[in-house]
């Protein structure tokens, strides 16, 4: 099972019993599809072809299930949400200790594009702002640029199950356009952040944002973490256990942008955005979900995913600190038992 036509042919079979978390999801997304509030990226051109209407939700289980509503097939680009993969990556080149020398772990109030360094360290605050994912980026082991890139790729297609394209045209515009991105590459060679070879790294971050993926493969991406590191349709393993949790802790506390700390109050999931439109959520030994609409809010975050997300939380107990009885049972309504309220 390795292209996106055996995942689709997969989810087909195994989405074709009616359950209650099926009309569940239905429901969802017939609740918000309305919704047409935020604005679609425009600093890239390409990012601001999307159209408003576009709207995808996909759920996996740990054993494999998949269920998904809307436009899941819909490809757009990763963008952000390649950072917490590409720092798991790194912590498999490196180990966490050398990993932790060059980009910290502490949520910043900072923008997520901000020329700004930790004062007594120089190190980058976290992997999620563009500082830090670029400074991970540059851990990615390889004698070349290709070769980095080859095995970024290959390892998305753990995660997911498929081969990914990069979006040429985005790579070429965030890269005529990434001065800003570049400035924070020189600033973190003079405190040796970052190695010599600028260019090279800085072209493999512009690529990994510029992977296409759909709302399926978030979901499989956060699947394969609430997994443990295993995808659990190929059952193949796509990062060592001893960094899922170094991944999904750092998604919790800066994953998603400005708004992380509301997020982690509200919904209480690892999750990831992008300006794309796409949310990588991860409910830890149950499921993953992805989710894509490309109208986000004032801080980048898909405005019909947050929703989404905040009543799968809400409904299924989902938040990590939940301590109380969910209103639905998340093991009937997948395995579609008898549940009064269906």
């Amino acid at each position: 099972m390795s292209d996106l036509g055996d995942l689709q042919s997969l989810a087909s079979s195994i989405t074709a019993v009616t359950s209650p978390f099926r009309n569940y999801l239905n429901d969802l997304h017939e609740k918000y599809q309305s919704l047409n509030d935020g604005a679609i990226a425009n600093y890239i051109p390409e990012l601001e072809l999307a159209k408003p209407e576009w709207f995808g939700i996909c759920v996996v289980t740990n054993d494999g299930q998949i269920f998904e509503v809307g436009e899941c097939d819909q490809l757009f680009t990763i963008q952000s949400i390649s950072k917490a993969f590409i720092f798991g990556l790194a912590l498999e080149d490196y180990g966490r200790e050398y990993v932790n020398s060059k980009v910290s772990v502490e949520p910043t109030g900072e923008a997520f594009n901000s020329i700004v360094l930790d004062e007594a360290t120089n190190r980058p605050y976290n992997p999620m702002v563009n500082a830090g994912a670029i400074a991970t980026a540059d851990l990615i082991k390889g004698k070349n640029g290709t070769e980095r890139l080859k095995r970024v790729l290959a390892m998305f297609k753990r995660y997911t199950g498929r081969d990914h394209d990069i979006n040429v045209p985005v790579f070429l515009s965030e890269k005529s356009t990434g001065n800003r991105n570049r400035a924070m590459t020189y600033l973190m060679l003079n405190f040796g952040m970052v190695s010599e070879k600028i260019d090279e790294t800085l072209d493999l971050y512009f690529q990994q944002c510029s992977i296409m993926v759909n709302a399926r493969d978030l979901a499989m991406l956060s699947a394969t973490l609430a997994n443990g590191g295993i995808n659990p349709v190929t059952k193949e393993r796509a990062i060592d256990e001893r960094y899922v949790q170094d991944v999904v802790t750092v998604m919790l506390t800066c994953g998603m942008y400005d708004a992380s700390g509301e997020w982690a109050y509200r919904i209480g999931m690892p999750a990831k955005s992008g300006v794309g439109g796409g949310i990588a959520a991860v409910a830890p030994g149950k499921l993953g979900i992805g989710t894509f609409s490309p109208l986000l809010d004032a801080k980048g975050n898909s405005v019909r995913g947050i929703k989404v997300c905040e009543d799968l939380s809400k409904d299924f107990g989902l938040h990590l600190f939940n301590v109380a009885q969910p209103e639905k049972n998340l093991q009937e309504w997948i395995e579609g038992g008898s549940v009064d309220d269906w």
